[in-house]
């Protein structure tokens, strides 16, 4: 069973409220005013909670900025329950934090449908959601987004790309997030001498695009098709709506979006820190781990040796000798310019 807190200075709208919510399988705790409020909801941590704004002494404003700088209720869903309803008013209790905002008078449904509705996303929140566009859609229809894959396909936002076709420019203006369904695809900068640095690779069922949204900048980097790929492009203004909901929807989404984090530090430690023959053997270990979906078919790794090269942070030159020491050693295979892993575990072992 939830439990709900209700803060309200009239007795009458409170008991009412908390006869409505009981008759609907809710537990009810009750508060006359906002210091009784903050402290009902530091001591007993509801799953929700209802907030008059005018209220003598503390006001619902006040009691909301207390909870929210307290870690322990910061994300407990809020809902204002007053009789202000200028768009003014409704805007000023958005942007503090409040989760929604019901206007007396009000209907039993209404509040019982605004209640659902938080505790829905709640849950959605605490769920460990897939990294991919399947967790996507579940935030996004948790914040009361329903677009979802095919919605977006619909609204000509899914976009088929060539081999080595361009999908946007270091320092054009950032309009979408980036979603993989199927195909490659790779960021990278271009240095003053000519040569390209590889910054990063996305395969199927990544996001890309995010750090400039998040930034509001320019794009820092190229991007660009390894082979074919259909990318679906999220607009601006649904990322902005997922990333001011709440804190928590936009810490989960962040969550979503930058699952690659921590396999690219360990990336660039290696970069830094690895010997040659660990760095080249590292890049095609990582390759085959983020491209091999077919377990009973070798992988062939098909990439110019320049990419390679700067995925393994080494010279060209560099990388082809190793890449000779390795197939002499039988580690690797090479057909047609492609390079197959033939010993997994002893190339594994010069990782470690």
């Amino acid at each position: 069973m939830k439990t709900i807190l209700i803060i309200e200075d009239n007795e009458d709208i409170r008991e009412n409220v908390a006869e409505i919510l009981m008759l609907s399988d809710y537990k009810t705790i009750t508060a006359g005013n906002g210091k009784e409020g903050i402290e009902s909801a530091q001591k007993n941590l509801p799953d929700l909670i209802i907030c008059d704004i005018m209220m003598p002494g503390v006001d619902g404003y006040g009691v909301l900025h207390v909870l929210h700088k307290d870690p322990t209720t910061q994300n407990i869903p809020f809902i204002f329950l007053t009789s202000k309803s200028e768009r003014s008013d409704f805007r000023s209790a958005m942007e503090m934090g409040a989760d929604d905002y019901i206007t007396k008078p009000f209907a039993g449904n209404e509040l019982l449908n605004a209640i659902e509705s938080r505790l829905r996303k709640v849950e959605v929140l605490k769920k460990q959601l897939t990294p991919d566009l399947k967790g996507l859609n579940e935030l996004m229809a948790a914040v009361g987004n329903n677009k979802s894959l095919e919605d977006l396909k619909k609204e000509s936002n899914s976009n088929t790309y060539k081999k080595k076709q361009i999908i946007y420019k270091e320092g054009a203006h950032s309009h979408y997030l980036y979603y993989i369904v199927s195909g490659k695809v790779k960021t990278y900068r271009t240095h003053e001498d000519g040569k390209d640095l590889v910054m990063d690779l996305y395969n199927e069922g990544d996001f890309f695009g995010y750090v400039t949204l998040l930034e509001g900048t320019a794009h820092k980097e190229n991007a660009e098709t390894i082979e074919e790929t259909e990318l679906v492009l999220i607009p601006k203004k649904d990322f902005e709506e997922l990333m001011n909901s709440s804190p928590s929807a936009a810490k989960k989404f962040i969550g979503l979006l930058a699952k690659n984090l921590i396999e690219k530090e360990k990336q660039l430690l290696g970069i830094a820190y690895n010997t040659l023959r660990k760095k080249v053997a590292e890049a095609l270990v990582s390759l085959q781990k983020k491209y091999h979906t077919n377990k009973n078919e070798p992988y062939l790794i098909d990439i110019s040796r320049d990419d390679l090269a700067t995925i393994a942070g080494t010279a060209t030159e560099s990388l082809i000798r190793t890449l000779s020491d390795f197939k002499s050693e039988n580690l690797i295979d090479i057909k047609s310019g492609k390079v197959i892993i033939t010993n997994d575990k002893k190339l594994e072992n010069l990782i470690r």
